[in-house]
């Protein structure tokens, strides 16, 4: 009885011994987790897309963006090795609208966004079930616009480039092992590329897989730069939906 109790102990001894090797060791290597999400946001704010084109106060539901969408694209990644965090986020939009200017002429407007958000960090709290991670990154935005009166043979055209710096952090909380939650903040541009921009993004997460992840959240993103006469003063926020896979 004492042999065999003495060899039970020893075995879930060398299993626990076994579970902390293993999890040391996933640890020390690198871990990855993308996700493809979509974002229903709205619009509204001030916007004067062309140097030479009047500025234009706009405030649009999803539903109504939706309708002028011709094509988006949103994903955003993770590696993690030790306490040492690196941080991505690609986000493309095209919409395009046409109407009627008087005296009953019809003008087109398209308009494509791009941005890029890269950043790095660390680890600087870990507690029961909580970590946060503070960030120092760039934002690369692209807006192309483009505006003509076929009728009347007028077009204009202009692409604005500029990169926002960023200071970000992010808080993940494990409330359950298959529920936990993420919010994220950062805030950039302080005049070097946009004169100002801020986002906040929270989400829940359930995971119903070994490696996949539901996320479900809002997010909200603004936006101020006024540079050689084009102007974009926005706001853009709405509920999120993605699916995060982890490798």
């Amino acid at each position: 009885m004492i042999v065999r109790l003495i060899y039970l102990v020893l075995v879930i001894v060398a299993m626990g011994f076994t579970a902390a090797v293993q999890a040391q060791t996933r640890e020390d290597s690198w871990r990855f987790q993308l996700t493809p999400y979509v974002w229903l946001a709205n619009l509204s704010g001030d916007i004067r897309p062309l140097t030479s084109s009047p500025a234009v106060s706009t405030s649009r539901s999803f539903g109504e963006i939706l309708d002028d969408l011709e094509g988006a694209l949103f994903i955003s990644g993770s590696a993690r090795y030790e306490r040492w965090v690196l941080f991505g986020d690609i986000t493309y939009a095209s919409l395009s609208h046409e109407g009627v200017m008087p005296p009953g002429v019809t003008a087109e407007g398209k308009v494509q966004q791009r941005s890029l958000t890269a950043a790095a960090g660390y680890q600087v709290f870990s507690d029961h079930g909580h970590f946060l991670d503070l960030l120092v990154g760039v934002r690369a935005w692209r807006m192309e616009a483009e505006v003509s009166v076929p009728g009347l043979g007028l077009g204009l055209r202009d692409t604005e480039r500029w990169v926002d710096p960023i200071l970000a952090a992010r808080l993940r909380s494990v409330w359950s092992p298959a529920w936990s939650t993420l919010l994220h903040a950062d805030v950039g541009g302080f005049g070097i590329g946009a004169d100002s921009t801020w986002q906040v993004v929270a989400t829940a997460n359930y995971q119903f897989s070994e490696a996949l992840y539901l996320s479900a959240g809002y997010r909200h993103l603004a936006l101020d730069r006024d540079e050689e006469g084009a102007r974009l003063d926005i706001a853009m926020g709405g509920p999120l939906v993605g699916l995060t896979w982890r490798f």
